[in-house]
């Protein structure tokens, strides 16, 4: 079974220097019915003005990803991690028990586009911790590639769940096809563009809940190519 979530329906909050859409309940926007999906608990696309970002404030026992689709994000916190964030790369900071960090546009010029991404760990009380990577998505487009697991496998981000994530750019005429075990479920989120899901176009922004199949398959829209994410995931 597939549940889209279109993007034009998610929550909405502008802050000036902040434009943030959010799949599920964030901050002051709530959606009984959309608390998340699986472990997966937040999928926000922010977009930072140039010169503005987050101050300094505090997580714990969540796992935030950053994934940036354009301009750049920097990331300074209390173990002390400091990098930008740049296309093409993920950041993972596990908040464990407990992390303070900041978040900034570090361009004078340019706005930062990004999805950040939360994910409840599978237990609590986790040492604080951070890693980033690159990898080559938009260079080899036409094929899932796997960005973070659970076991850092494949010389992926670690992630303190039962998921596996993955990113692919989809060209016209590329297809892709992902195997789904019985008690797993998938949540395929359009970063940009348009991609098929199993037959049903989705557009820049929309999600895709998928229960009960054996898998899904992906294709590139008719025009540009989509990029998305897709996470693969124990449901409980």
């Amino acid at each position: 079974m597939m549940t889209i979530r279109p993007a034009g329906e998610r929550g909405h909050a502008r802050h000036g220097w902040l434009d943030s859409r959010h799949s599920f309940s964030f901050g002051q926007y709530y959606d009984p019915r959309h608390m998340g999906f699986g472990p997966l608990r937040v999928i926000n696309e922010d977009r930072v003005a140039a010169g503005a970002g987050f101050p300094t404030h505090g997580h714990a026992d969540m796992e935030i990803l950053s994934y940036v689709l354009d301009g750049e994000l920097e990331h300074r916190d209390s173990i002390g991690s400091g990098a930008v964030i740049r296309p093409g790369e993920l950041q993972r900071m596990s908040a464990g028990t407990g992390i303070r960090h900041s978040e900034f546009n570090p361009s004078r010029e340019r706005p930062v586009h990004f999805l950040q991404i939360w994910i409840e760990p599978e237990s609590t009380g986790l040492p604080p911790g951070y890693e980033q990577k690159r990898f080559r998505v938009a260079e080899e487009p036409g094929r899932l590639h796997l960005i973070a697991s659970r076991d850092g496998r494949d010389d992926t981000l670690t992630v303190h769940q039962d998921v596996a994530i993955y990113a692919a750019t989809l060209r016209p005429g590329d297809e892709v096809r992902h195997a789904l075990a019985p008690d797993r479920g998938a949540w395929v989120q359009v970063a940009r563009g348009d991609v098929v899901l199993d037959g049903q176009l989705l557009r820049t922004g929309d999600g895709a809940a998928v229960r009960g199949a054996e898998g899904l398959t992906l294709t590139g829209g008719s025009t540009a190519p989509g990029e998305i994410l897709l996470f693969d995931m124990a449901m409980s």
